[in-house]
């Protein structure tokens, strides 16, 4: 098995801005890559976009889902002197949003701006200087002098994001500000792509979803989910690395970066489909790691597993450093072996296969 190489595919994925309830740019770049192999393909009322590979009419569907949307900001308020004050889009760290240069996203055009920070020189250090600030105190300069010129380049309700980052560190270590979770639609895409390659060999029906929202609540899947009523869904979406300094391991698991997928316990994850996943990378040698879930994933698996009558469903992780940062990072070899792991278990579904816990 070959996994295919779409290396400007990956990179418009993660360049292109898809903050969290304005992901219609994002979900164009993924809609556009499926067309050129899927059997069908259509988007929802708000912006979820579905890739079907068809083999049976009456055979399972299987959903391979992640989410489109990343963090971000938004503008909130813009004073009279054309300052651009914001509040944040999904869980947004004010502590990094400082001293950035963000891009503010109208209708027309993008607007390039920084985020004031005051010198350590003339901050006041007895009221609060050099703390954690809150969202009601981070503005944008955007080089006016009033609201009024503000207003021909931006407007209340634009989003925002920080500026483009991608970049290998090394020949497989990648960062970029959005692969929380567009990594996972560039997986999932790849993963499709194959499964249309070997269809006259599958015994079910695939589809394949990029999300909107999740980073506010896991709508679009839900949305999604309860139209499509598959069979099974295998989720993938991005966790925390804990190999980084400052990370108690006790409190938070062990998961490391190029160690492999991690393949989520417990919670909204069926132990039937949890069994499967680690039968299926046992005998195609996969390199995958374990993690206990507690009470929710944080993940569109919660938004997916209890529609209707119940959807069997699994999340597979990818191990990422920096969460929520401009920074993010992740391992490519991590990459490859959670397609080859989505991969290998559609393939190896049987059409009358069934999940329960008895």
């Amino acid at each position: 098995m070959i996994i295919p190489s779409a290396p400007e595919f990956l990179e418009s994925l993660l360049t292109t801005p898809s903050p969290t309830g304005y992901e219609a740019a994002g979900v164009r770049v993924w809609k556009e890559y499926v067309e050129e192999f899927a059997d069908e393909v259509f988007t929802d009322a708000y912006g979820s976009c579905a890739a079907k590979v068809l083999t049976e009419k009456d055979a399972p569907t299987v959903l391979l889902e992640a989410h489109c949307d990343e963090i971000g900001m938004v503008v909130q308020h813009i004073t009279e002197q054309g300052f651009v004050y914001v509040n944040k889009l999904g869980g947004s760290d004010s502590t990094i949003a400082r001293a950035k240069k963000v891009i503010i996203h109208n209708r027309n055009a993008k607007v390039v701006g920084v985020a004031g920070n005051t010198a350590i020189h003339l901050q006041d250090q007895k009221n609060g200087g050099g703390k954690e600030p809150a969202w009601k105190d981070i503005y944008i300069d955007i080089g006016v002098s009033s609201k009024e010129e503000a207003l021909e380049f931006v407007q209340v309700g634009d989003p925002i994001t920080y500026e483009d980052n991608f970049e290998y560190l090394n020949d497989h270590i990648l960062t970029a500000r959005a692969l929380d979770n567009r990594i996972g639609g560039y997986i999932i895409a790849q993963v499709l792509r194959m499964l249309k390659s070997v269809s006259k060999d599958l015994q079910v029906n695939v589809v394949a979803v990029n999300s909107v929202q999740e980073e506010v609540g896991g709508f679009g899947a839900r949305m999604m989910s309860y139209r499509l009523d598959p069979d099974l869904a295998l989720v993938t979406d991005v966790t925390h690395a804990t190999d980084s300094p400052g990370i108690d391991q006790k409190e938070h698991g062990t998961v490391k970066l190029s160690h492999g997928p991690s393949i989520q316990h417990g919670g909204a994850n069926h132990p039937s489909v949890v069994r499967y996943l680690e039968e299926i990378a046992q005998k195609h040698n996969i390199l995958v790691q374990n993690e206990a879930t507690s009470v929710r994933t944080g993940t569109d698996t919660d938004s997916i597993f209890y529609q209707k009558t119940g959807i069997p469903s699994a999340l597979i992780s990818l191990p990422l450093r920096y969460m929520h940062s401009p920074v993010e990072i992740c391992s490519m070899r991590d990459v490859d072996a959670l397609i080859q792991l989505m991969y290998e278990s559609v393939v190896g579904l049987k059409a009358d296969q069934r999940f329960t816990v008895h």
